[in-house]
């Protein structure tokens, strides 16, 4: 493979998972190297200034925790919303080219199709039917007076106790060897 090069990237384009929904549904096509900003600032006035009801985020391969990602911050900005996942395989393909032709023969391409997993996400601010598959009801809303800044004291490690003096060792004997098979020892004290 080292005299080939990646020329083209293709996927197969598969209609989604989701029943049922609206002709205008967004779909978020979040590829491996889509900028997070750019996407939830498209994603966010779509749902906030036009009013939609429903967005779909999408992505394959390397994509996949980025999608998630986009998904549950939008989650946290917009709250009340409710998901529903569906995991998948789909298929690749890829072309390389030979950068080492034979002199007289025609250019070599090498056709190579992967199945990589592949992620669609629902988030709705409709109900959603709750027996489906993958189906996850929107988080409770927090309660006046409660820290919404996204940072929570719970889960978080107390601080350890000072250690207790009895517990510490007061010297550390090292044994070392002074013969390959280990028989002489010597003792010695580190402060």
């Amino acid at each position: 493979m080292e005299n080939f090069r990646k020329v083209r990237t293709s996927e197969e384009e598969t209609p989604l998972p989701f029943p049922d929904l609206p002709p205008d549904v967004v779909e978020m096509k979040v590829k491996e190297g889509s900028k997070i900003r750019n996407l939830m600032n498209f994603a966010m006035a779509q749902m906030e200034l036009k009013g939609r009801r429903q967005i779909v985020f999408s992505g394959c391969g390397r994509a996949v925790t980025k999608t998630i990602t986009c998904v549950e911050i939008m989650k946290r900005k917009l709250g009340g919303l409710h998901q529903v996942t569906k995991v998948r395989y789909k298929t690749v393909l890829e072309v390389w080219e030979n950068q080492d032709p034979p002199p007289h023969g025609p250019a070599q391409n090498l056709t190579v199709h992967k199945n990589v997993p592949s992620i669609c996400i629902l988030l709705s601010r409709d109900p959603l039917d709750p027996n489906q598959t993958g189906y996850q009801p929107p988080e409770p809303r927090r309660e006046a007076g409660e820290d919404t800044s996204g940072c929570s004291t719970k889960g978080l490690k107390r601080p350890l106790p000072p250690p207790c003096e009895e517990l510490l060792p007061k010297k550390l004997q090292v044994q070392v060897s002074d013969s390959p098979r280990g028989s002489g020892t010597t003792a010695g004290q580190l402060d």
